[in-house]
Parts: structure tokens; C-alpha cells; sequence
């Protein structure tokens, strides 16, 4: 019992440095070839976005929004991962506890 302890403390300490380390980071995500950046925290807030001026076409506003919803799809997908890689060997660990969301 007194090890099952030990390790569930471990394992709680190295959930707090995951998550203190999603929410230091900074990714981004990019569409059109560069034209559109969006920078996401690791925890998902949006940052800001980024238009390069050639991506701006008064007679095409369509394009420049579907570039902006790829940057932002992209930028998910950067955290998605990220999150994987710093919580995965934390939350794999607890196979089977119960835990809710694990």
C-alpha cells in the first residue's frame, strides 16, 4: 500500500510539471503556405493570428477565412500532439485507477 502511495504521489508530481509545462508553451500553426499564423498556448488560447498582406484579396474574403480556419485547425493539432507527448507517459501509467478522463 505504502509503494502504491509512492507511486500515485510520483505520478501526481509529474502531471502538475506536464500541465505547467502545456501552459509555457507556444505553438503555431500555418496555412497557405506561411500566410497565415496562429499562435496557440498549450493549453489551446489563442494567441494571435498572423496575415501576410498577399493573403488579403478584397474580392475574395473566402479564401483568407478558410486560411485562417486551417492555421487554427493546424495549431490544434500542434497542441494535440504536444499534449500527447507530455501527458501521454503520465496518464498511461494509471492504467485502470478509475480515474475520470484517463
Amino acid at each position: 500500500m505504502q509503494q502504491m502511495l509512492k507511486q500515485a504521489q510520483k505520478m501526481q508530481q509529474q502531471m502538475a510539471k506536464a500541465q505547467t509545462e502545456l501552459a509555457e508553451a507556444e505553438l503555431t500553426g500555418t496555412a497557405g503556405g506561411g500566410l497565415v499564423t496562429a499562435t496557440v498556448a498549450g493549453t489551446g488560447e489563442l494567441k494571435s493570428i498572423k496575415i501576410d498582406p498577399k493573403a488579403v484579396d478584397p474580392e475574395d474574403i473566402e479564401t483568407l477565412e478558410d486560411l485562417v480556419v486551417a492555421a487554427m485547425h493546424n495549431a490544434a493539432e500542434a497542441v494535440r500532439e504536444l499534449t500527447e507527448k507530455k501527458m501521454g507517459p503520465v496518464t498511461g501509467g494509471m492504467g485502470g485507477l478509475g480515474l475520470p478522463g484517463f
